[in-house]
C-alpha cells in the first residue's frame, strides 16, 4: 500500500507559473532574475495558506538554477535544483522562527553567513514566521540584515506584519500576498480532481472554495477530507454540505421569500428546522446578514460582479432581487446587524434571533403604510385654486355660476345667507351672488380673500376653498352685526375703511397697528397665549419683524395667526414683502444659593470683609 501524501504537499508548485492567484507576485519576481536586480532581503507577508513560503522556495531554487532560461523559470534538471527536491541543497537554508527566536539562534545564523556557497551563486535563509522573533533577537539580526556579504539573500515570511519592528521592514523589499479568489481555489481544485481521477461537481468545488476564505492549504485539506468521506471518487454539492456543516444557501432564500411574505409563522418554523439541524444560530443571523447584502448588490448590474457565488446560486440572487424592495432591504440589514451586534449579550439566543426574524416579517407592512401615510399627505398638501369673483356678483369667465355645484365639489357645499352668517358653521362655502336690493349710495367694495383653516372633515371628497369676507363689501354699515363670531373677526382684520391710504413702513406705525391688531383679537375671545404672545416687544429689521418669545407655545400661536396678521398690517402698511420671524430666546436661569457653602459664597461677592473675617478667625464653612 503506498502512503498517502496530502494534495497540499504532493501538488505544491514548484515554478512561478504554477502559484495560484499571485501573479503580481511572481511577475515581479521573475522580472527582477531577469534584470539581475535582486534584492538583499525580501519579506512576504498575507494570511495564511496563499503561498508565501512556497514562492520563496521558488525563488530560491530559481536564482541557482545552473540552466536559467529567458523565461526566469528553474529547469528542474540541474545538479542545484535535483538537490533542491532531494531536500539535500546546501545552499538553501530554513529556519522556523517560531522555535528559534532567541538571541543564541540569531548569533548561529549570522556565523552561516560568513562562509560562502561551495557550489552556486547565492546562499538563501528563509525564516518562516519571523515575527515570532524575540526584540533581542530584531536587534541582534539588523546589522547582518542591512548589509549582508553579495552571495547573501534572506527571505522572511510572515502572517503578521504589524508585529515586525520597523527597522526590519525598512531593510526589506515587501510583497503583500492577496487572499486567493473562491473560482481560481475551484479552477484549481478542478484540475487536480481531472489528475486524481475524481468526478466531481462544480458547486462542490466552490463551496470549498468559499469555506476556505481564501487560504489555497485549507481547500486541499477540505479536497481531501471530501474525497475520503465520499463514496466512488464521487463529490457531490449535498456531500460536501454535510461532511463541512455548511448552511445551505436554499435556506435563505426560503427564509427571504417568508419574510417578504410578511409570513411570520414560516419563518420561524425554518428557523426551528435549522436549528435542529445542529447549527449554530449566530452563524443564521451572518448568513442572513451577507444572502441580504448580495440581494442588495444584484439591485444594479454594475455591482453583480462582487459577488462570489456560483452561476445557478447567482440567478437566484437576481430572481430573488427583483421581488425584494431595496426600502425592505436597507432596513432589514439594520434589523440584523442590530441582531448580530447583540447576539452575545442576549440571555436567550434564541428568541433574540426569532425576535429579529419577526421584525423583518413585519417590514413590508410597516414600509407598506408609511407609503400610503406619503401618498396621503402629498393629497392634502394640494390645494384648488379658486376662482375670483367680479364686482357685480358674477363669476369670472370660466367658472362656475353663483349657487351651481362646482365639477367635482361635494354636494354637502352650501350657499352663505346674504347676511354673512355661515348656514353650516364652516367657512368653506361657495360665494353667494350679491342681493339685488342695495342701500341708496352704497359702492361694493372689492373682495380680499384671505386663507383660512381647513374645515371639519364632511360628506363627499374634501376640498380646500379660499374663504372670502362678504360682510363689508354687501352689508350696508348700519345693518352690521352687533356681534361677530372668532371666524367673521378673523375675516375682517385685512379689511380697511374706504379711500384709506397705506402708511409708510416705520417701528411706530407698526407697532401702532400691531396694537391694533392685538385689540381685536382680544375682543375676538383670543386665548391666553395669543395675548401674552402679542405683547412681547417686536423689532422691525428692514422688512422683518423681529420678535423674541419664551417658549415653544407661543412660537405656535405666532405661527397660527401669521396669515392674519401679516394681512391685517400688509392691508395698513405699504410693506408687500413684509415678514415676521419669531423666535425662543434662550432664557437664562438664575440659580439661587442652596448648601452653606453657596450662600457664604454669595455674601461674600456683596461684601468681601467676610473673607477677610474668615481668614482671620480661621473659620470654615459648616458642612
Amino acid at each position: 500500500m503506498d502512503h498517502f501524501v496530502v494534495s497540499a504537499r504532493k501538488y505544491r508548485p514548484v515554478t512561478f507559473d504554477s502559484v495560484v492567484g499571485q501573479s503580481h507576485i511572481t511577475t515581479t519576481l521573475k522580472n527582477a532574475i531577469r534584470t539581475n536586480h535582486l534584492a538583499q532581503a525580501f519579506l512576504f507577508c498575507g494570511p495564511r495558506g496563499v503561498g508565501k513560503t512556497t514562492c520563496a522556495r521558488i525563488l530560491a531554487k530559481t536564482i541557482n538554477c545552473q540552466n536559467l532560461g529567458d523565461d526566469a523559470e528553474a529547469c528542474g534538471e540541474c545538479e542545484s535544483c535535483v538537490s533542491f527536491q532531494n531536500n539535500a541543497s546546501f545552499n538553501i537554508h530554513e529556519l522556523d522562527a517560531a522555535s528559534n527566536n532567541s538571541v543564541e539562534d540569531i548569533r548561529n545564523l549570522i556565523d552561516q553567513v560568513r562562509y560562502p556557497p561551495q557550489t552556486g551563486k547565492y546562499k538563501i535563509y528563509i525564516i518562516d514566521e519571523v515575527h515570532m522573533l524575540s526584540q533581542a533577537a530584531f536587534n541582534a539580526f539588523l546589522k547582518t540584515l542591512e548589509e549582508p556579504p553579495s552571495y547573501a539573500i534572506f527571505i522572511l515570511a510572515t502572517t503578521e506584519k504589524h508585529k515586525i519592528l520597523p527597522t526590519i521592514l525598512s531593510r526589506c523589499q515587501i510583497f503583500d500576498f492577496n487572499r486567493i479568489q473562491s473560482k481560481d481555489i475551484a479552477h484549481h481544485l478542478a484540475d487536480i480532481a481531472k489528475k486524481e481521477g475524481i468526478n466531481a461537481e462544480h458547486e462542490a468545488l466552490e463551496l470549498i472554495g468559499q469555506k476556505a476564505d481564501g487560504g489555497l492549504r485549507d481547500a486541499l485539506s477540505m479536497f481531501d477530507l471530501n474525497v475520503t468521506f465520499s463514496t466512488n471518487n464521487h463529490l457531490t454539492y449535498a456531500a460536501v454540505l454535510e461532511n463541512l456543516h455548511i448552511l445551505d444557501y436554499d435556506y435563505y432564500f426560503k427564509i427571504t421569500d417568508a419574510l417578504t411574505a410578511g409570513s411570520i409563522a414560516r419563518s420561524l418554523v425554518l428557523f426551528d428546522e435549522i436549528l435542529r439541524k445542529g447549527f449554530d444560530g449566530h452563524l443564521f443571523v451572518i448568513g442572513l446578514l451577507e444572502h441580504f447584502r448580495n440581494l442588495l448588490v444584484c439591485k444594479d448590474p454594475a455591482t453583480v460582479t462582487l459577488l462570489q457565488v456560483s452561476e445557478s446560486a447567482e440567478r437566484k440572487y437576481l430572481e430573488q432581487s427583483l421581488m425584494a424592495d431595496l426600502s425592505f432591504l436597507l432596513s432589514a440589514l439594520s434589523i440584523t446587524g442590530q441582531c448580530d451586534i447583540n447576539y452575545k449579550s442576549a440571555k436567550n439566543q434564541r428568541l433574540h434571533v426569532e425576535l429579529c426574524l419577526m421584525k423583518l416579517a413585519n417590514l413590508p407592512q410597516v414600509l407598506q403604510l408609511h407609503s400610503l401615510a406619503a401618498v396621503d399627505e402629498t393629497a392634502k398638501k394640494k390645494v384648488e385654486p379658486q376662482q375670483p369673483l367680479n364686482h357685480s356678483g358674477a363669476t369670472a369667465p370660466g367658472a362656475t355660476a353663483p349657487g351651481a355645484a362646482a365639477p367635482g365639489a361635494a354636494a354637502s357645499q352650501q350657499v352663505a345667507p346674504a347676511n354673512g352668517q355661515p348656514s353650516n358653521g364652516s367657512a368653506y362655502t361657495n360665494a353667494p351672488a350679491q342681493s339685488a336690493a342695495q342701500p341708496a349710495g352704497y359702492q361694493a367694495q372689492p373682495i380680499q380673500a384671505v386663507p383660512q383653516q381647513q374645515a371639519p372633515q364632511q360628506a363627499g371628497p374634501s376640498r380646500l376653498k379660499t374663504t372670502v369676507s362678504l360682510t363689508q363689501s354687501l352689508t350696508p354699515p348700519t345693518q352690521q352685526p352687533a356681534k361677530q363670531s372668532n371666524a367673521e373677526a378673523s375675516i375682517d382684520y385685512a379689511t380697511v375703511p374706504n379711500g384709506a391710504k397705506k402708511e409708510e413702513l416705520t417701528l411706530a406705525n407698526l407697532q401702532r397697528f400691531w396694537y391694533e391688531f392685538s385689540q381685536k383679537r382680544l375682543q375676538a375671545g383670543n386665548s391666553t397665549t395669543e395675548q401674552i404672545t402679542l405683547n412681547r416687544e417686536i423689532q422691525l429689521n428692514g422688512s422683518t419683524i423681529e420678535i423674541a418669545l419664551d417658549n415653544d407655545h407661543q412660537q405656535d400661536a405666532v405661527m397660527n395667526m401669521r396669515y392674519e396678521l401679516l394681512g391685517f398690517l400688509k392691508a395698513r402698511l405699504d410693506a408687500p414683502k413684509l415678514d415676521i420671524n419669531p423666535r425662543v430666546a434662550p432664557q437664562e436661569v438664575n440659580r439661587l444659593p442652596y448648601t452653606p457653602a453657596e450662600k457664604f459664597n454669595f455674601l461674600a461677592e456683596k461684601n468681601p470683609y467676610l473673607l477677610e473675617l474668615k481668614q482671620a478667625l480661621g473659620l470654615d464653612v459648616d458642612f
